[in-house]
């Protein structure tokens, strides 16, 4: 019997957000089999930010992404760096 791959469950609260001139796109995500969401943001020249830290809902780890722009504001995405940036 062959491994499947595992199933993705996306959060309909993943999307688009824009603010000013900047847009990025929020993924938030878990495996089938897990109960934790996972947050990710990439940014237009497709640089990710991932948290370590996995959250016990999408509406927590949407509130986290809100928190965190209202703190260090959008350009915290915005900056291209090589390898994905752990938050």
């Amino acid at each position: 019997m062959a491994d499947r791959d595992p199933i993705i469950i996306t959060s309909e609260l993943s999307g688009k957000v824009h603010e000013g001139d900047a847009t990025v796109e929020v993924h938030i995500f878990r495996l089938e089999s897990d109960e934790q969401w996972t947050l990710e943001v990439v940014n237009e020249a497709g640089t990710s930010t991932v948290w370590e830290d996995t959250f016990a809902t999408d509406k927590l780890a949407l509130e986290v992404f809100k928190q965190t722009v209202a703190t260090e504001g959008m350009t915290t995405f915005l900056e291209e760096t090589s390898p994905p940036t752990l938050h």
